[in-house]
């Protein structure tokens, strides 16, 4: 279930490429499930994990011939959770350039961490990857679109992450132990973030506030914290693939907002999780959150995976029209309209069709939204 695209490109750098392969994603949406199955029937793998006070101190010897030791007769080293290794993308760096045979891969949690450490030392000299939890299009392949639909109001509030899907029943309390240990521990660990009560109010708030604009200046106020504090906070959790922020298209019109800003969950899943709401779907009053959350992260997985170029915003003027979501293609706009009845009436407000002719105009409901995901 685990992206063949990503799998496929892994591949062919370790069979054909001299590069590292840097691997990127949240815990638990199956960075190491997915390496072990590229890697089952290959036994000259050395697998390291950052997460193993051992290997920290024994990846801290920056000697070519200490590395030449630890390595071995091994011709690929796994580095698993690389982030919490000292100065990993120097070591990463001795290996490759000295050790021309041995193929490198390292993961990590965290993109603020690992892809800075790597990115100076590493330039020129590595492919990167992000993976997120499972995807529609990913389960569709999997098991069939009539199954994956049939599912859709499962997803809706349990979303995709591999355990959830892998384990009906245990729903709840798998997304529990996941919010508790991930995105409170690691987090606040990685960045030495010390009021976890502050944090936890934060992520409370932008669950409450998705697809709805956010300010920072009030999200301070309603957590306690200041607006540099609030913006570091979710800076890290954007880089450690909880949330991912949508900004404002402005470009015509002197009254369009052009500093405004969405914030969307990766997973719709964690977001219920953190305002401990598992209802169905018929019991719901944010059933339109939940909607529009779960199109753009999974429109986000999409594109992320086939390697569009497409840029993202939404479309708010200050008479307060607007549009949830456009994305612009080699000059083209495309705008769309989340609706959960498709019954529903969803107009192009008159402003934007006016500033923008020739852009395209889709009301995305339950009966046409496959098109918009696949």
């Amino acid at each position: 279930m685990i992206s063949r695209a990503i799998e496929e490109s892994i591949r062919n750098e370790i069979t054909s490429g001299k590069k590292a392969v840097i691997l990127l994603g949240a815990r638990q949406v199956g960075k190491t499930t997915l390496l072990r199955s590229l890697f089952a029937e290959d036994s000259d793998v050395l697998w390291l994990s950052g997460d193993e006070s051992n290997t920290r101190l024994l990846l801290t010897a920056q000697s070519v011939e200490q590395l030449r030791v630890i390595i071995g007769k091994h011709n690929i080293i796994v580095v698993d959770e690389a982030q919490r290794i000292p100065d990993i993308g120097i070591v990463l760096k001795l290996i490759i350039d000295n050790i021309p045979h041995i193929k490198v891969v390292a993961t990590g949690s965290s993109s603020l961490d690992l892809a800075n450490r790597t990115a100076e030392p590493l330039t020129g000299r590595k492919l990167q990857f992000t993976l997120f939890p499972l995807s529609f299009s990913e389960m569709t392949s999997h098991h069939g679109l009539l199954t994956e639909t049939n599912l859709l109001l499962h997803r809706l509030v349990y979303g995709y992450y591999p355990d959830i899907v892998s384990s009906p029943g245990e729903e709840r309390r798998l997304l529990q132990e996941l919010t508790d240990s991930y995105l409170y521990k690691d987090i606040l660990a990685l960045e030495k973030i010390k009021k976890s009560e502050h944090l936890t109010r934060l992520l409370r708030a932008l669950a409450f506030q998705v697809g709805s604009q956010v300010s920072y200046t009030e999200l301070g106020q309603l957590c306690g914290l200041d607006i540099k504090t609030v913006d570091k906070y979710i800076t890290v959790l954007e880089q450690t693939f909880v949330i991912f922020r949508l900004g404002s298209y402005s470009r015509n019109l002197r009254n369009e907002l052009k500093a405004s800003r969405k914030i969307y969950f990766t997973d719709n899943g964690i977001r219920n999780a953190l305002i401990a709401d598992f209802r169905p779907i018929e019991l719901r009053d944010d059933v339109g959150k939940l909607w529009e959350n779960f199109l753009v992260s999974e429109r986000f997985k999409r594109n992320k995976y086939s390697g569009s170029y497409a840029n993202a915003w939404f479309w708010r003027t200050q008479a307060q029209q607007e549009i949830d979501y456009i994305e612009e293609i080699d000059g083209h706009l495309s705008a769309y309209e989340f609706k959960w009845n498709p019954s529903a009436k969803a107009k192009q407000p008159k402003a934007f069709q006016t500033a923008y002719p020739g852009s395209l105009f889709t009301a995305v409901s339950r009966d046409n939204f496959t098109d918009f995901l696949l």
